[in-house]
């Protein structure tokens, strides 16, 4: 009588269709039939065919650009003459090509004058091949250090009223500065902002060579910045405002009624009747 062997492998179980089996059809979803290419063909990163925030339009022209022959044209006006899609949306997705990068459109102008678009399709952003030979662009100059920003000049004193022909002096006394010391050289920008300072001292009654030697008095070695000392000493030693002296009376002297001489019947001005200058004189001479 035949015993059991409890360590004897289990009975193959059978493979379920459609699990198991590594050729089954899938219960849903795309079937490949897949031919092997052997000519005419382009291969498409998956990146780019499956990319997750491409439009379908970008993906579909950016594996058109891809498969084309080098040369071949891939402008918007050419490309809306291939495509029914119009030119608004091919512009619309070389831009999304362009941002994700999957293409380079960089613009030159040639020797004759004219602007023509080079275009570079990445079949993998990111990797740049050195190009060899000929092809060889000449890199482009890097583009010149922007000057430092110039510093602001500190603020001068305001004139109480200003007058075009004190401003003229003001200028004039600015520009004089440099005959006392070369390094007074201003240029139009400084002396505009200095002028109203200048002004301000000429209302002060300060004649133009007294600012003009207080401006040149003692200036510092080395003197980095002319126009920042001058617009310092226009403000720090700005003199007080000359005494008050009202204006002198304009008023007309007052003009008195004609009256008639008492011995010649000449008329003449007086505030009262009587005698005339030269009666009055005549009466004198006689007592």
């Amino acid at each position: 009588m035949d015993s059991e062997n409890p360590s004897a492998p289990a009975s193959t179980q059978s493979r379920i269709p459609g699990r198991n089996h590594p050729h089954a059809r899938p219960l849903s979803g795309v079937v490949h039939d897949h031919a092997r290419h052997t000519e005419n063909f382009t291969v498409i990163g998956n990146h780019l065919a499956q990319h997750a925030e491409l439009s379908l339009l970008a993906i579909g022209l950016g594996c058109y650009i891809q498969s084309v022959r080098p040369g071949t044209a891939v402008d918007i006006k050419t490309l809306a003459a291939r495509f029914p899609e119009g030119p608004t949306r091919i512009a619309a997705a070389l831009r999304e090509l362009e941002e994700h990068g999957y293409l380079r459109r960089t613009r030159e102008r040639t020797p004759t004058g004219r602007i023509v678009t080079h275009t570079v399709s990445c079949n993998r952003p990111g990797h740049r091949s050195a190009p060899a030979g000929p092809a060889v662009r000449p890199a482009r100059r890097p583009a010149p250090d922007k000057p430092p920003p110039r510093k602001r000049l500190p603020a001068v004193p305001q004139p109480a009223y200003t007058s075009p022909d004190v401003l003229r002096t003001a200028v004039d006394v600015l520009g004089g500065l440099r005959r006392r010391d070369p390094r007074l050289l201003l240029s139009a920008v400084d002396a505009e902002h200095l002028a109203p300072g200048v002004a301000a001292w000429l209302e002060r009654e300060v004649t133009p060579a007294a600012v003009r030697h207080a401006l040149t008095e003692n200036l510092p070695e080395p003197l980095a910045r002319p126009a920042a000392l001058l617009a310092h000493r226009l403000a720090a030693q700005l003199p007080p405002l000359p005494p008050f002296r009202p204006p002198a009376s304009s008023a007309p002297a007052p003009r008195h009624p004609f009256q008639t001489c008492d011995g010649c019947d000449r008329p003449f001005r007086a505030p009262e009747p009587g005698p005339c200058r030269d009666c009055r004189a005549t009466l004198e001479e006689a007592v």
